[in-house]
């Protein structure tokens, strides 16, 4: 080495500033920044509240969700508290990470600087990664555990070494545990091996001792579901006998990703399918593309949530921005892209996140000239969309219970119960209620129904989420307390009166088990 091309010491470290790597941190650390900045604004989301309520009956399996997010919930609580920063801040920790594992996957693809930057600015950008990743619900973590799967993949791989498929079975077992539908995950995984090369590793023990490990880790998940005749497969049929789910054709859903996942970055995502599909570079990693398409497959034909296929696309930004840094070339056409990949996420933030106030959100909305970036549901939501309409009124309505309960005769409110008929209304009394002296909940809708009644016999309720009509034909007396839950920026499904029953005609006992309502 001569002296005009040798590298001092000092100066090596300096390179790295200007890696991929470096643009990906950076553009991580920005995620980061942005989900804290989000946090306080507004209010506690009523899927929060529910999974702490879980966390305070820590089982192995609830009926609406497995029983790993309350048991990360009463960890949380334990340690942190169960402020918004305390339990927002894993969220906003995994959504940069995901970033973080994109860039890595780019990378392990063989996509340079400006590949890896794209996508991780990909993923900054994309509506539903920033919403999710705002709440504590096991949606935040799931597409980097997905991912983190991808990354295993990834590096058997380049390795050939079959002890990464045992890591696969243990991260696909803790999949297991926290949300179903990565088994549509494992079906992608399992097609993209029948169909490729890869199909090698069905002879290797480390792939079965992978399948052990996630069935074990399951195990105690699945022994609770037969014993309660799995619950789950009950709500999901209630469910879909229902309009609540918002039910897309083959072109809408299609729309629908796309917008969800911000309109520009669906370039992205449709180079990686075609560059895993049809071309011998990406062809080495073309059971990632089985992958999505069976996950995208199985849940447009089902008509599953719009946003359920959101935890695979991390993965789909990656091949794609590899696609896109070797067929476009042009370094003016690449700023072009970039520019405005970085200006839609910055144009589309306010309607993902809590940034602003309500009312300058309704008024940018109709500025923009589009609806809610995400409806998954029809519910009736008011002036502003369900997923930031679920994070008002809740206190309001806790402290007007109170008022009420503090209205009866102290003798009365030792047998007093307070009855939710939705579990949003309960866990608001759970999460609330200490500060106002109030009593946990009781209700009989999804796993509240199976905390029972507790000691009361129903001789006095106060009854919420109700019109008070049918709460006349099982009580002697129904009596309007007076106090009406109206949040102006609330669903208007929550505005209700709080009622005050007495004389329930039959024993609480001996009826909670007919009143079960779950879905």
């Amino acid at each position: 080495m001569n002296a005009s091309t040798a590298v001092s010491p000092a100066a090596r470290p300096t390179r790295w500033f200007v890696s991929g790597s470096a643009v990906v941190a950076g553009i991580a650390l920005l995620k980061f920044a942005l989900q804290l900045r989000a946090i306080p604004h507004y209010g506690i989301f009523r899927d929060e509240m529910y999974y702490l309520a879980c966390g305070q009956h820590l089982a192995w399996g609830y009926v609406d969700h497995p029983p790993f997010w309350p048991f990360l919930a009463w960890l949380v609580s334990h340690t942190l508290g169960t402020s918004l920063l305390a339990i927002r801040l894993l969220p906003a920790l995994a959504g940069a990470a995901l970033v973080l594992l994109t860039g890595i996957m780019t990378r392990q693809m063989g996509g340079g600087r400006m590949a890896q930057a794209l996508a991780a600015l990909a993923v900054f950008t994309a509506p539903i990664y920033m919403l999710m990743q705002h709440w504590f619900t096991m949606n935040a973590v799931e597409p980097l555990l997905w991912m983190a799967c991808v990354w295993c993949v990834l590096r058997y791989i380049e390795t050939a070494n079959l002890r990464w498929w045992l890591w696969i079975g243990v991260l696909c077992g803790i999949g297991l545990e926290m949300k179903y539908s990565i088994v549509l995950f494992a079906a992608g995984l399992l097609l993209g091996l029948v169909l490729t090369p890869h199909r090698r590793v069905f002879l290797s023990k480390w792939f079965w001792l992978g399948g052990l490990a996630a069935i074990l880790i399951f195990l105690p998940h699945l022994v609770w579901l037969v014993q309660h005749h799995f619950p789950f497969l009950e709500y999901e049929r209630n469910v879909r006998s229902t309009p609540r789910d918002v039910r897309r054709g083959p072109i809408a859903f299609f729309l629908d990703q796309a917008q969800i996942l911000n309109p520009v970055s669906a370039v992205l995502w449709v180079l990686g399918l075609l560059w895993l599909l049809f071309t011998r570079a990406g062809a080495r990693y073309s059971i990632l593309a089985w992958t999505f398409l069976v996950v995208y497959g199985a849940l447009m034909i089902t008509q599953g949530k719009n946003y359920y296929v959101s935890p695979i696309y991390p993965m789909m930004f990656a091949a794609g921005a590899v696609a896109f840094s070797s067929w476009f070339r042009n370094p003016w056409s690449r700023a072009a892209y970039s520019t405005l990949l970085a200006v839609s996420g910055i144009l589309l933030a306010p309607l993902s996140l809590p940034l602003v106030r309500p009312e300058t959100y309704l008024r940018y909305e109709h500025a923009l000239g589009i609806g809610p970036i995400i409806k998954a549901e029809n519910q009736r939501t008011g002036r502003l969309p369900q997923f930031f309409a679920d994070e008002f009124g809740w206190e309001d309505m806790v402290r007007k219970t109170a008022a009420v309960y503090n209205s009866l005769p102290l003798a009365e409110r030792a047998h007093t119960a307070i009855f939710a008929n939705d579990w949003g209304e309960a866990a608001a009394i759970d999460y609330f209620g200490p500060k106002y002296g109030l009593p946990r909940a009781i209700s009989m809708h999804n796993s509240y129904w199976f905390w029972g009644p507790r000691d009361y016999d129903g001789s006095t309720m106060i009854v919420l989420g109700s019109d008070g009509t049918g709460d006349r034909d099982y009580f002697q007396t129904v009596i309007d307390s007076g106090q009406k839950v109206d949040n102006p920026w609330s669903r208007e499904d929550e505005h209700f009166t709080i009622w005050i029953c007495r004389g329930l005609k039959w024993n609480l006992q001996a009826v909670w088990p007919k009143i079960k309502k779950w879905g």
